[in-house]
This record gives C-alpha cells, structure tokens and sequence, in this order.
C-alpha cells in the first residue's frame, strides 16, 4: 500500500534502524467514534511511502471493559517489553488510557494495568509515557474539555510497573495558556469562550537536552498542532507555549521520530475529517529550543 491508501488518526511510528524498518500504528477502526471497537492495527515499511498491512496489534479479550472509542494507540519500550498506551470507553465508564503489553512490538497486545490508569471519574484519553532523568515512568494524559472546558494536559507518576498511578495527577498547563488556541463550539454549533480542547501529547528530548511536549487543539484555521517547552527540563515545567502552532491546515495529533537515516520527520494526521484522514510526514528539525519544519514531504 501507498502512504495515501492508509486511513489512519493519530499516527505513531516506531523507527527500528537494526531491522531497516518502520512500525505504523494509529486509530484504525472503521468507526472510530460510535462503531464498536474492533482493535488497532499495525503498518510496516522500509520507507514512509510504501507500506504492508494491515497486521492485527491488539484485539480485546472476552471481558475487556472497553467497547468503543478505540483510540491513539502509543508504543513504547520500556524495560526490556513493549508497552501500548491507548484510549478507551464503554456505557457507565469514563473515557480512559490502559496500559497494554507484548514481547514484540508488532504484538500481539494483551491488557496489562488490572484498570485504566487514569482517574476513574475523569474523562482522559490520550496517554504517553514519559521516563525522567532518574529512571521514574510518568503518564501525561488530557482531561478533557468535554469535562473541564478548558482542557487540561496533566502528568501523573506511574509505579515502575506501568501498572498503577504512583501519585496524584499533577496540572501542567490548561488549553487557554497557549496564544494559538480558540474556543472549541458546542454541539449545537454556538461558542463557548471557555472551551479549549487538548488532545495528542508527546515528549521529545532534543539533542541539547530541551524537553518539548506536541499537543493538539483547534487554531484559526482548524485543528492544529502546537508545541511548548520546560523551562525547567522536566516533565514539571513551567512549560512555556509557542506563539504559532507548527501545523495548523486541518492537521493534528502526531508526533516526532528518527527516520532510519537518522533525520527527525514529524508526522500527524490530515485532513481532520472521517473518512479523508491520512498520515502525513515532513521533515524537521531541532532549533532555538523547538522544532521547525523543513518544509517537505519525506519518504525514505
């Protein structure tokens, strides 16, 4: 398959030099957004424009509580396993991040944290994992508007295991902080000036140590992606927000990785409307404590 015959929301892409190979996962249901949660799949390729797949990463287990909303799927290898950070909700629970677990990153993915790692009674999706300087694993999650209005991108300590929150959500910044955001419209298409949405956080240290947080929200211009940086260098911050989200045509929720070559390529999903939505990548780069776009596509 082409890059552009793949569907996907809220791409992921773990780059595997030792094997010349990328792994794609995202938001893959045929109907992300009411239709019953099928799983997530897995994409490989040996360059960002040819792709096999898709390959089944995690299908649920009788008696999995999630039904729906399956939801931005994240991989990371932490302590010699790999480990899946994805969105779930079902009737009577709120939307959550569970923590998944495989021996291979292709999968397949068995559920690992007993319960969702969030707050039971906050609405959350979007988890990733970030470990500080002293080894300790962090989950940085939003709450959402849906909840707050103003959206919230929190960070809450994990026990080593992944598999129980070790300490109290702790506020990192709220939507409204940000000078590119905008008000988020109700359902019923009126404004609500409190409404900030967050979504799609991820950690990139850069190679002169900066601490960097992607995360997404609505600019003039749509969905856009944004980016703010630690003043302190830890996942604490203060976080200081850019004045310009670096995508904003109807882009969002993506991250930054290592191409095989060693570039940094930044990825989202484009454009943000169901069933148009496809992985986009670009060239980037580490500059003045951010990251800047190159200004083209790539595909190796």
């Amino acid at each position: 398959m082409k890059i552009s015959e793949v569907r996907m929301r809220d791409p992921f892409v773990l780059a595997q030099p030792e094997k010349g190979r990328y792994l794609l996962f995202g938001t893959t249901d045929p109907d992300c957004w009411k239709g019953p949660g099928v799983g997530f799949d897995v994409y490989v390729g040996s360059s960002l424009e040819d792709w096999d797949g898709p390959y089944p990463a995690f299908r649920p287990e009788p008696g999995f509580w999630g039904a729906n909303n399956f939801w931005a799927p994240e991989i990371h290898g932490y302590h010699g396993r790999w480990y899946m950070l994805a969105s779930f909700k079902a009737e009577g629970r709120s939307r959550a991040t569970q923590a998944l677990v495989a021996d291979d990153p292709m999968g397949p993915y068995r559920v690992h944290s007993p319960e969702p790692l969030t707050p039971p009674s906050w609405e959350c999706l979007d988890g990733t994992l970030h470990v500080d300087a002293s080894g300790e694993p962090w989950l940085v999650f939003c709450h959402e508007w849906v909840q707050t209005r103003d959206g919230e991108i929190r960070a809450m300590r994990l026990r080593r295991d992944l598999k129980e929150p070790d300490g109290p959500p702790i506020l990192l910044f709220k939507g409204s902080e940000a000078p590119w955001t905008r008000p988020h419209r109700r359902k019923d298409g009126s404004l609500d000036p409190q409404m900030r949405v967050t979504d799609g956080p991820f950690l990139h240290r850069s190679s002169a140590g900066d601490l960097l947080l992607l995360w997404s929200s609505f600019s003039d211009s749509g969905y856009a992606m944004g980016i703010a940086r630690s003043a302190s260098g830890t996942v604490l911050g203060p976080w200081i927000q850019e004045e310009r989200p670096i995508a904003d045509t109807d882009s969002g929720h993506g991250m930054v990785f290592r191409s095989l070559d060693g570039g940094l390529v930044a990825t989202w999903h484009s454009p943000n409307a169901t069933p148009l939505e496809r992985p986009a990548f670009f060239s980037a780069e580490e500059r003045d404590g951010s990251i800047v776009l190159g200004g083209r596509r790539v595909v190796q």
